[in-house]
C-alpha cells in the first residue's frame, strides 16, 4: 500500500526553554546524549528514551517512504500536555511546543501535518492557542482524554469542542496522566490496561455524559489506539443503558446511536481486533495510525491492515486514506 495517511505520530522538538518556572521540579527537560539520542527527562526522573526521528523530518520521512507512508499527522507527546498548571503557564508551554512543532515539519511541509496543543484547564486560552496556531500552520489539535477528573463532558472541554466543531477543526484524543497504583507498576501494565481503558471512559463521557446530544454534529474527532477497550464492551454499554436507564440514561439514545460521530485509528495489532473495531465503529470511521515513532508503534505502518484478509480494496482505501482525507478535510 502506497500513499498512505497516518493519523497518529508524536514529536519531540530537540530541546526547549527552561520551564521550570512553569512546571516546577518536575518540569520537562531534554538530556541530549548523542546527535541521535536523547533522554526525556521529568526533573531528576527519567521518562522516555528517544531518537533522532522524533525531530529530524528526514529521517522520519525516510520511514514514512520504507513503509508506504505519503502523509503523517505529527501531534504532542502527551507529556508536555501539563494541564496541572495555571492556564497562563499552560497556555506559555502550549505556545513554545506548537511554535517548535512548526519548525520540525517545515522541511517537509507538503508531507507533514502539524496538530498543536492547548491548554485544556483553562477554556478562553485554549480556543485562542488554537486560533493562533490555526493561523500559523497547524492544521488540527490533539488533546489528552482528561483535565485532572474532568472529563470529556465538563462544561469547558465541551465548549472548547464546540469552537473546534465551528472551526471545522479535526480533535485527536490521545490517553495521558493513567491511573496508577502499585498493581500498575509490573509489566507496562499502565499502558496495558489503563491506557485503553482511560480512552474507553472518554467515549463513554461523550455519549453517556450527553455531549453528542447537545454538540455540533459537524465536530470531527477522533481517538487514538482503536478507541481503547471501547468497542469490545459496546454490547455491555448497551445493556446497561436498557437495564438502568435511571442510573446512566444521560444520553438520549443508547450508546450504538452514537456510532459514527466519532472517528478511531487502526492500531490495535491483531487482525481479529480489527476486525471488530470495523464491525462495531464502521470501515467508515478507522484510520490507519501508527503512534510512530514510539516502541509501542506498529512498524511497518499499516501492516495489520495490509495482512487482513477480511478486507476488500475498496475497505482497505478508506482506512489507509479515503477516511484521513475526510476527517483532515483534505
Amino acid at each position: 500500500m502506497s500513499g498512505m495517511i497516518d493519523i497518529h505520530t508524536h514529536y519531540v522538538p530537540k530541546g526547549w526553554p527552561d520551564l521550570t518556572e512553569d512546571g516546577g521540579s518536575e518540569a520537562p527537560w531534554l538530556r541530549v546524549e548523542t546527535e541521535s539520542d536523547a533522554m526525556i527527562m521529568m526533573g531528576t526522573r527519567e521518562f522516555r528514551r528517544i531518537r533522532a526521528d522524533c525531530w529530524d523530518a528526514t529521517h522520519r520521512v525516510r520511514d514514512m517512504d520504507a513503509d508506504g507512508v505519503h502523509t503523517q499527522v505529527v501531534s504532542p507527546t502527551p507529556a508536555f500536555f501539563n494541564y496541572g498548571r495555571s492556564g497562563e503557564q499552560g497556555a506559555r508551554i502550549a505556545r513554545i511546543f506548537n511554535d517548535l512543532a512548526l519548525e520540525i515539519v517545515a522541511p517537509e511541509a507538503d508531507r507533514l501535518i502539524p496538530f498543536c496543543q492547548v491548554p485544556l484547564q483553562d477554556t478562553d486560552a485554549a480556543c485562542r492557542e488554537l486560533e493562533r496556531s490555526l493561523s500559523n500552520g497547524h492544521r488540527g489539535v490533539e488533546i489528552g482524554n482528561h483535565v485532572g477528573d474532568s472529563d470529556l463532558d465538563s462544561e469547558g472541554v465541551v465548549t472548547f469542542l464546540q469552537h473546534c466543531a465551528s472551526l471545522d477543526v479535526p480533535v485527536f484524543v490521545h490517553p495521558w496522566d493513567m491511573a496508577s497504583s502499585p498493581r500498575l507498576d509490573r509489566w507496562m501494565a499502565q499502558w496495558l490496561t489503563a491506557m485503553p481503558a482511560e480512552t474507553h471512559l472518554s467515549i463513554l463521557a461523550l455519549i453517556l455524559g450527553g455531549v453528542f446530544d447537545r454538540i455540533d454534529s459537524r465536530l470531527k474527532i477522533g481517538f487514538a489506539h482503536g478507541g481503547g477497550s471501547f468497542a469490545f464492551w459496546l454490547g455491555r454499554m448497551e445493556n446497561a443503558w436498557h437495564g438502568r436507564n435511571d442510573v446512566i440514561g444521560t444520553s438520549d439514545f443508547p450508546p450504538s446511536h452514537y456510532i459514527g460521530r466519532f472517528y478511531v485509528d487502526s492500531v490495535v495489532f491483531d487482525e481479529r481486533a480489527l476486525r471488530l473495531l470495523i464491525d462495531t465503529v464502521g470501515v467508515d470511521r478507522v484510520m490507519v495510525g501508527s503512534d510512530y515513532p514510539y516502541p509501542l508503534g506498529e512498524r511497518p505502518v499499516g501492516e495489520v491492515v495490509r495482512k487482513s484478509e477480511f478486507l476488500d480494496d475498496a475497505a482497505r482505501q478508506l482506512i489507509v486514506r479515503g477516511n484521513a482525507e475526510r476527517f483532515l478535510g483534505l
